[in-house]
């Protein structure tokens, strides 16, 4: 699954909610178990929490069998009825993206409610954006395998990033607000500041170091049109990124945060050791806390109109 943290999630690429007329009916209730769109996947859920916001219902939904960190606030329209048939297409869109059928097992007995252990069991097999090929089947042993799987790639967004995401959420989605681009400081300037910072620190410049801030800027760029966009959002990437621009000239702080919520799922598919996947993820966790301590002067405190392609300041939040 993307990235998601608690109630504070906020990126969810092209399934963003705030394309819907607003609705008094609450469609969901507490407690009810359905099945919620994240991404390109449709994965089984319960609704936790269902509240009325700015005339729309807005749902906190759990995932089955995922981590807690997973859940997030979404609206109506991530959400259906879990029935025979919305199983069928649930189990007809894995087809399509593709899922290998050894993976899929203990999914075709969703038709029906199961119990919660069950439920649990199921939803562990849903992390199918490990390397296919690997027969999964809804057993102890599996989900053991699965946990530690969701353990080594898990990446802890620090409580004000989080509350971040979300701000960045409600702008884009909520307020029909953008992001003024293009952005100063840019995503290469961050990595710079970053690198300045470490060596300042180390006292050296280390080659590893050096490697992962690349890394970063290769995965932000390759990551931004798939998923790290909002709809409302495409318009203005398609007037400022051409075939010779890098967004990581163009875009900032706030979208490369949301980079972050993306790299469990994206780290999934890399085939590295473990204990150079434990060192990568303390870097990635040292350098949030580097966006954390300098969040007032890298991320914007309010952002633009619909048309929000102009010469930007790039002024910060709470900027001294």
């Amino acid at each position: 699954m993307g990235s998601s943290s608690k109630e504070e999630t906020a990126t969810d690429g092209d399934t963003s909610s705030g394309d819907t007329p607003p609705s008094n009916s609450n469609l969901f209730s507490e407690g009810e178990r359905v099945l919620a769109y994240h991404g390109p996947r449709i994965y089984e859920a319960k609704v936790q929490k269902a509240e009325l916001r700015k005339k729309e219902w807005k749902y906190f939904v759990h995932y089955l069998g995922w981590n807690k960190n997973w859940d997030e606030w979404v609206g109506a329209d991530r959400l259906m009825k879990l029935t025979e048939e919305n199983v069928m297409k649930q189990q007809a869109l894995d087809k399509k993206q593709g899922v290998d059928k050894s993976s899929k097992s203990g999914r075709s007995s969703q038709s029906k409610p199961k119990s919660s252990a069950d439920a649990k069991a199921d939803k562990e097999d849903l992390k199918n954006t490990a390397p296919k090929g690997r027969k999964r089947k809804s057993d102890s042993g599996v989900e053991k395998d699965n946990s530690s799987m969701e353990k080594l790639v898990k990446i802890q967004i620090p409580s004000t990033l989080k509350k971040q995401l979300v701000d960045d959420w409600d702008f884009v989605t909520q307020q029909d607000k953008l992001v003024k681009l293009p952005r100063s400081p840019n995503v290469d300037d961050i990595l710079t500041k970053y690198l300045e910072y470490r060596s300042k620190k180390d006292g050296i410049m280390t080659d590893s170091v050096g490697e992962i801030l690349k890394g970063i800027r290769c995965y932000f760029d390759k990551a931004l049109p798939v998923m790290l966009l909002y709809k409302k959002e495409r318009q203005q990437y398609n007037e400022v990124v051409h075939d010779d621009v890098s967004p990581s000239t163009i875009y900032g702080a706030e979208h490369l945060l949301r980079l972050f919520v993306k790299f469990p799922e994206l780290l999934a598919y890399v085939n590295i050791e473990e204990e150079t996947l434990i060192r990568l993820q303390q870097k990635l966790m040292d350098f949030l806390k580097f966006l954390q301590k300098n969040q007032s002067t890298l991320f914007l405190s309010a952002y633009d109109g619909p048309k929000g392609v102009s010469e930007g300041k790039g002024k910060g939040k709470d900027d001294d």
